[in-house]
């Protein structure tokens, strides 16, 4: 490597990792998820009296929330709301006794994903609606993106009670309502990645 090379690797960002060292996402459990769209950008519709009004591309992201059910039969989908650059849900995995508990990604009869844990489903969820813009990009003139729809990384919450449950399904519905105040609304807050220069 050369001197030049050695001084771009020093300068590189170092990533450090959310997620909760030695947890298994696979487990039971209540997951409060936020991802967010590269550099903020509000491409899902907009807030109006309180209240998300979506756009076909907020649509899309709402319809393939659901389709995580469909791909995982383990999951449920709890409350969520598609905001202008956001998206904010509660993935429940659940126990099923027709899952083996071991590292088994993809049943070899079926080829299904079962048991797969959480940054599988959210990477899936990411992919998949990446793919719907696009196309709605090149067929109905959606907004442009540069280079990501969402950003790298994600943020998760492991809920361990009845209470927060409780607490974040609220904040989760009151969200629309609290926009003008929100973290994510301007350049206030770098939630996982800084904003592009």
């Amino acid at each position: 490597m050369n001197r030049n090379n050695q001084k771009h690797e020093r300068n590189l960002p170092q990533r450090k990792s959310i997620r909760l060292k030695g947890y298994d996402y696979s487990q039971p459990g209540l997951y409060f998820i936020t991802i967010v769209t590269q550099n903020r950008k509000k491409l899902f519709g907009k807030i109006k009296n309180g209240k998300m009004i979506l756009n076909n591309a907020g649509k899309m992201i709402e319809k393939l929330y659901y389709e995580l059910e469909n791909k995982y039969r383990n999951v449920k989908c709890r409350e969520k709301i598609v905001m202008p650059n956001h998206f904010h849900c509660i993935i429940e995995i659940v126990e099923s006794p027709a899952i083996v508990r071991a590292d088994l990604r993809v049943c070899p009869n079926t080829g299904e994903h079962i048991g797969s844990p959480l940054q599988a489903m959210v990477q899936w969820f990411k992919t998949m609606t990446t793919n719907e813009y696009i196309r709605g990009v090149k067929n109905n003139r959606w907004q442009r993106f540069n280079k990501k729809l969402w950003q790298r990384n994600y943020w998760e919450h492991i809920i361990r009670d009845e209470n927060e449950y409780m607490r974040i399904s609220e904040y989760i519905i009151n969200n629309p309502a609290k926009w003008e105040y929100d973290k994510l609304n301007d350049d206030r807050n770098i939630v996982m990645e800084p904003r592009a220069n």
